[in-house]
């Protein structure tokens, strides 16, 4: 396995992160798999993705030519494009104010591909790509999704406040990215 971390600048790229995140949709996975998995919860068009991606490039992680990890760049600017994470920038403003901060819109690996290291490396690559511009990077976990919240905190990840939205319990988390 050869992992390169690097940003998404091509169709191809996008299109690869759509076809993964097609895949981890909960639609396409049974409840015990989401439960040993984790699933995703928002669908992106390809043309909000590349919106996404031409104000902050995504992070992907390759094997050759395809795309088999990804974590997703959204700038605060996108906070009305999404209904679902309308209360997370809410919340977001309500804790942060005018900090500088970007919001990681999503992060899958695929399934070939979990347990590696590509998760940590994924973050890893955000960091270092936009510790720069950005004190914090921001996310929220669905409750049920232990999974990834369970390997959010285990990489530094703090959690900030726990409520509910949309009949959910959710986790708005933060990284430091100094």
């Amino acid at each position: 396995m050869s992992v390169e971390y690097g940003r998404a600048s091509t169709e191809k790229e996008l299109r690869d992160i759509l076809e993964l995140q097609r895949q981890n949709l909960p639609e396409q996975l049974s409840e015990e798999l989401k439960q040993r998995e984790g699933f995703l919860t928002v669908k992106h068009s390809f043309e909000l993705l590349k919106k996404m991606n031409d104000v902050c490039p995504h992070i992907i992680a390759k094997d050759g030519d395809r795309v088999i990890g990804y974590a997703l760049c959204m700038h605060p600017d996108f906070k009305d494009k999404i209904p679902i994470l309308f209360s997370m920038f809410k919340e977001i403003e309500t804790q942060y104010g005018n900090e500088s901060f970007l919001v990681m819109g999503q992060i899958c690996i695929d399934k070939d591909y979990r347990g590696k290291g590509v998760f940590r490396g994924l973050y890893k690559s955000m960091k270092e790509a936009v510790g720069t511009e950005y004190n914090l990077i921001v996310t929220e976990v669905d409750g049920r999704n232990t999974r990834s919240l369970d390997a959010h905190l285990a990489i530094g990840f703090k959690v900030i406040k726990k409520y509910q939205s949309d009949g959910k319990d959710w986790y708005l988390i933060t990284l430091t990215t100094k």
